[in-house]
This record gives structure tokens, sequence and C-alpha cells, in this order.
């Protein structure tokens, strides 16, 4: 995960690394300067990371950054991208290292395993997942796993989200379409996932599971589920696994007809965890208790329409969302006390931002 500051030739301000939905020959992967003091931001460059680079993940061992190409066909293959980018903090700057196809096609997230030697990734319209083997120098060399969860009925599974846990232990994907989260250990030897025994937990029909976040000690797992606008919290045993424990609404800004949940990430210290609303246009708060469980904070704008991603800066006292449908990247300045995004402070203009990381 790429949640540090960077200490480059700006100085002391972060840099924040925005990925998109682009058309032709736009360039989809944006670098900002971050000013965690006033909380504008200032584009530094633009690098073409292929079509659709709708989500990335970073490797701090070897300034790489991995793009996931959100396409059905890619560099004239059938399957989705996986593009390789190293960066420079330098020149503030991206060189292409490497492309790849996914198998199956429509990669909508991706992450690193525990041990930093391959990739995971999820893809969306036909549900499915796939692990790449990294070589000696971070470069995807291999695809070693992949898995299609409903073949027989190929549009119905919708992998949405594949991460670890904090601890490295388990491997959780969460699936929209089939309503349901899987749990994996991971052979890092072969590249293999393995569903654990009783690894598959279900939630009601028409939640669409989205993504996932867990608490600081892994000991709870918060779920944000698209269609259902809901947000569960569930214990997380090593030998029992996933418990559902408490279900929240995420609507409450305002009312309308139709809502799709997004993004989830947690606050700097924990004592508050956010999400997006996409349809209300809203940044959703909750209050976690010393037990894990949630109470409603409070709502505030996403500063835009369609939330698709939002980010925590490192200190902790801003909130960026990036608005995919008005093409934005709104910047709040988080109630210290209250943990309610307060604003926009800013608002910078890209083209359908989607994946917003910190450096």
């Amino acid at each position: 995960m790429m949640m540090g500051i960077a200490t480059t030739s700006c100085g002391e301000n972060p840099r924040l690394f925005a990925g998109g939905f682009t058309k032709g020959d736009e360039k989809g992967l944006n670098i900002y300067e971050f000013d965690n003091r006033t909380g504008k931001l200032k584009l530094l460059s633009q690098s073409d990371a292929g079509p659709n680079p709708s989500y990335f993940c970073f490797s701090s061992r070897n300034d790489l950054l991995y793009a996931a190409n959100e396409v059905m066909q890619f560099k004239g293959n059938q399957g989705g991208g996986l593009t390789t980018l190293k960066y420079d903090p330098v020149k503030a700057s991206f060189e292409k290292l490497n492309e790849m196809v996914v198998p199956n096609g429509g990669p909508c997230f991706i992450s690193m395993s525990p041990d930093s030697g391959y990739l995971f990734i999820a893809n969306y319209p036909r549900g499915s997942v796939a692990v790449i083997r990294l070589d000696k120098n971070g470069i995807p060399e291999s695809v070693t796993d992949t898995i299609i969860y409903n073949p027989e009925k190929p549009n119905q599974s919708h992998a949405h989200m594949i991460l670890s846990d904090p601890q490295g232990k388990h491997i959780y994907v969460s699936d929209l379409g089939l309503n349901r989260v899987v749990i994996y250990n991971f052979d890092k030897v072969n590249g293999k996932l393995i569903q654990l025994e009783n690894g598959i937990i279900t939630v009601p029909e028409g939640s669409g599971p989205r993504h996932f976040t867990f608490s600081h000690d892994g000991s709870e797992m918060y779920l944000i589920n698209e269609l259902g606008s809901t947000m569960m919290t569930f214990k997380n045993d090593p030998q029992t696994g996933l418990k559902l424990i408490q279900t929240l609404s995420t609507r409450g800004l305002k009312e309308v007809e139709k809502n799709y949940c997004a993004d989830i990430h947690f606050g700097k210290n924990g004592e508050y965890l956010y999400g997006s609303n996409r349809g209300e246009n809203s940044i959703v708060v909750y209050k976690t208790g010393s037990n894990g469980m949630l109470s409603l904070a409070g709502h505030s704008s996403c500063g835009g329409d369609w939330p698709r991603n939002f980010v925590i800066d490192p200190t902790g006292n801003f909130l960026l969302a990036g608005n995919q449908r008005s093409d934005n990247i709104a910047v709040f300045r988080i109630n210290s006390k209250t943990g309610i995004p307060e604003g926009p402070v800013d608002s910078t203009m890209m083209k359908g931002p989607a994946c917003l990381k910190f450096y």
C-alpha cells in the first residue's frame, strides 16, 4: 500500500497519484503536489499508463506503479491490461516499462501479495481473479493462477476487490454479483490461491459487496455494499473466519431514487470510517467504538458527481474525493472534533478520476 509521505525535491508536501478513465490518446495518470496546509493541488505531470488505468498499486521497494487497465481488449488481444511504470521522484514523472494481458478482461482492482512477490487482480465483468508473478526487479513475469467464479453463468459473478488482511494471513475477494466474500490462503511458492474450508461468507441478496477495509489489527473487517447502500461490520477470527455483527445504512444526506456505494477508508488514527455514495453524492462518516462497532457521525457532500474513489491525506487532515462524472477532485478539510469533511477547500479538474493514492 502506498500511504506514506514522500520526501522529495518538492519539500514536505506529499504527492498524489490519480488514475482515471481515458478516451483516445488521453493520458490517464496524473501526479499532483498536495499542499497539506491549505489543501491545494498542483498538477506536476501527466503520463501514459495505457487505456483506463482505473486502479493501481505501488511497490515502494522498486518505485514501480502497477496500473490495471479496465478494458476487454488490450494490445490487440482479448483480456484486460496490466501496465508497469517506473517512478522518478526528481522529475515527478513515470516511464512505462512493461505491458501484459490479464486473462478474462475488465480488471477493476489490483493489490500486492504480502511478500511483494505477486500481484492480485480482480476482474469485474465476468467474475474472475488472476495472480501475476513478479521477477526480482518487480516486473510482471507470468500468470500463475486464475479463478473464474461462475463459468456456467458468465455474467453473474462480479469480483470487485482482492486484498490481504493487515497481517498477511489470508487473501479476501469481494464478489458483487454473487453477494459474498471468499477467503484464501496463498501459496507463495507456486503463486496459487487456496480457498479456506468454510471460506465463503454470503451476505443478503442484493447487497452487492464492493470494497472493504480492516481495523489496524485485522480483528474487524468493514464492507461497503454498492447495491444495498449498507456498511457491514464483521468480526474476523483467524480460526472461525468472518462473522457479521452489524449492518448500517450509508444514506442520509438527501433523498435520491438510486444510490450506489463505492469506496471505503479509515481516517488516520482509525477513529472514523468513511464511505462514498454515488447518486446521493455524499461521504458518510462513522465513529468507531472500542468494540469495533460503528455509529453514524454524519454526512458531507462529495463536491461533485459520482465519488468513485477517495483518499485521506497522510496528515489525516484532508479528504480528497475523485468525482468520476463531474471530472474533478474535491478537497475537504476534516473537522478534528466531529470527523466530518468540510468544504470543499479546493477543486481540481481531472478527466474521469477513479483511483487516488498518496505516495
